[in-house]
């Protein structure tokens, strides 16, 4: 059974930054990928960023490149989604996900249980 916990959520004022985790476990993830994903209110969730367990290689959406940055610590098997000069468009609650297979594209097979990022002065 895969387990995805994601901590590091808060309150920031615009321009600072935040840092995520996300904990996997329940499986090797080689072969995965893992993603972050975000649902703001009223608006569809959509994916941030995305690495492969294996190799390393990133995604980012548009809307972040630049300012967030994914990366994975194998030995933790953790997943930090570090995100630099926050906006108020990047309050959402912010969802840790992994899908098999080495695709940034597809559907993604788990999801955990969001944390609540509010960027506001």
């Amino acid at each position: 059974q895969v387990q995805l916990v994601e901590s590091g959520g808060g309150l920031v004022q615009p321009g600072g930054s935040l840092r995520l985790s996300c904990a996997a476990s329940g499986r090797t993830f080689s072969g995965y990928t893992m993603g972050w994903f975000r649902q703001a209110p009223g608006k569809e969730r959509e994916v941030v960023a995305a690495i492969r367990w294996s190799g390393g290689s990133t995604y980012y959406a548009d809307s972040v490149k630049g300012r967030f940055t994914i990366s994975r610590d194998n030995a933790k098997n953790t997943v930090y989604l570090q995100m630099n000069s926050l906006k108020p468009e990047d309050t959402a609650v912010y969802y840790c996900a992994a899908r098999v297979g080495i695709s940034f594209s597809g559907n993604y097979n788990y999801f955990g249980q969001g944390t609540q990022v509010t960027v506001s002065s």
